[in-house]
């Protein structure tokens, strides 16, 4: 696939998604990506200091995207790993990129990729200001945080099929985050 065009963070999705080639299973994971992943996972975790996270994150989203357009995303763990870095950012089009990366990555067997497909398409239709799909998104409400509204077709069946708990159990959790 050749080089989407990119400005600043902008690309062109139809032109990216046209040209993604299916993962394949045989091929050996990149170990930059692993990185890259590692690095994305740490910036969430624990200490990580929050003072340049937005910098440390458009620069390992540009990496990524480098990396799809030059063909070096290749197996189901590099499109999971490039679907993270994806849906940590602020533009739909990533958060629609990364569902897409994460349920291809997912449908080639990787287990980890399932629940991911989910959250980030619940991301993407929830910064468009729809009702998500499975219900793996939260905000703050004034009082503490709330589930997004949710599609209320979405059966837990459909839930537990990508790894999502039932609504039940996140509306739950939503009460027990930390305010």
């Amino acid at each position: 696939m050749p080089s989407p065009r990119l400005i600043g963070e902008r690309f062109n999705l139809p032109l990216v998604l046209d040209r993604l080639p299916a993962p394949d299973a045989h091929s050996p994971d990149n170990p930059v990506l692993i990185s890259v992943f590692a690095e994305d996972q740490a910036d969430r975790v624990g200490t990580a200091p929050a003072e340049g996270r937005l910098d440390r994150d458009r620069a390992r989203r540009a990496k990524v995207m480098r990396l799809l357009g030059s063909g070096h995303v290749r197996s189901p763990r590099d499109y999971y790993n490039a679907a993270m870095v994806l849906q940590h950012s602020h533009l739909v089009e990533h958060f629609h990129l990364g569902h897409v990366l994460a349920r291809l990555s997912a449908l080639a067997g990787y287990g980890p990729a399932k629940w991911l497909a989910a959250a980030a398409m619940d991301r993407w239709l929830m910064h468009q200001g729809l009702p998500q799909h499975y219900g793996t998104q939260y905000v703050e409400d004034g009082e503490g945080f709330r589930l997004w509204d949710v599609e209320p077709e979405t059966t837990d069946e459909e839930r537990a099929e990508w790894n999502v708990p039932p609504l039940g159990e996140a509306v739950r959790m939503a009460a027990e985050f930390p305010v």
